[in-house]
């Protein structure tokens, strides 16, 4: 298996008899070189909750916002 980039995509659980799934698209199992059969690593977090590291950096990225927000303002109307 190619070691490239991350695969970061949401995706709806699907069922699966009495199971759930996800599917992974194909462009990106094309890009990543992976095929039917192959092993994945894969890492599940719900998208309706946030973790302590998420909430972190979205209030980093408020104060960043809070502080330079007349050079945002200048650089939109460029």
């Amino acid at each position: 298996m190619k070691t490239l980039d991350v695969i970061k995509t949401t995706q709806k659980v699907i069922r699966i008899g009495s199971s759930g799934g996800v599917t992974i698209p194909a462009k990106e199992m094309k890009r990543h070189g992976i095929g039917f059969g192959d092993e994945v690593e894969i890492t599940v977090r719900p998208t309706r909750q946030t973790t302590v590291e998420d909430a972190q950096i979205i209030e980093a990225a408020k104060e960043i916002l809070k502080n330079y927000h007349q050079d945002f303002e200048n650089l939109a109307k460029r």
